[in-house]
């Protein structure tokens, strides 16, 4: 029969001598928590974009309906987009602050601020704006060329190429709006589960 050492079964009184100490940089954090790797980031973030495919097709739906909008290329579509911004920012900054959203929780992925604490509100909120340079960039450069779909499509997927190899230049290799909103990812297991 094996035992687990008294760090993993918790059995250790807090203020004991022997207990564990929380780490007192990020540094000790990432090593004790891990930073998911680049692929497993990246699969997330794909599925989180599946699983949004919904909250835009019901938002969509409302919104249109409520508002009578007879096609896509209706006056007001800005609105719908204003609208489907704030819906995102919302889904976002909820499941944020429980610490893991449905993708995060499907690939074990957790994201926590610089001290290993449950991310905030406003830390969420400046999460979510700072994630839009994802898409901003190819974006703003794709408004003034009036490019054909397939080319948009690879400015859009060869920026997002880019921005997430950059974060091998992080020194604990999280994405850079991360690291500018004090937040990380960490691998973990679902909460729902512990």
């Amino acid at each position: 029969m094996v035992s687990s050492p008294p760090e993993a079964s918790g059995s250790e009184q807090p203020g004991s001598p022997s207990a564990p100490v929380a780490p007192a940089t990020t540094a000790h954090l990432s090593i004790a928590a891990g930073t998911p790797g680049l692929w497993r980031r990246m699969a997330c973030w794909l599925y989180e974009g599946m699983l949004l495919f919904a909250v835009v097709f019901v938002s969509g739906w409302l919104f249109s309906t409520l508002g009578q909008m007879r096609d896509a290329m209706d006056s007001r579509r800005h609105l719908l987009q204003a609208f489907l911004f704030v819906v995102f920012g919302v889904y976002f900054v909820w499941f944020w602050t429980k610490g893991q959203t449905l993708a995060m929780k499907t690939w074990n992925i957790r994201i926590v601020d610089t001290h290993g604490r449950p991310v905030t509100q406003g830390r969420a909120l400046g999460r979510y704006l700072l994630s839009w340079i994802w898409f901003l960039p190819p974006l703003a450069a794709i408004a003034p060329f009036k490019l054909s779909g397939g080319e948009s499509a690879v400015l859009i997927f060869g920026w997002v190429a880019i921005w997430a190899l950059l974060a091998r230049f992080h020194p604990e290799r999280q994405f850079w709006h991360d690291a500018w909103a004090g937040t990380r990812l960490i691998t973990s297991k679902p909460m729902s589960r512990r």
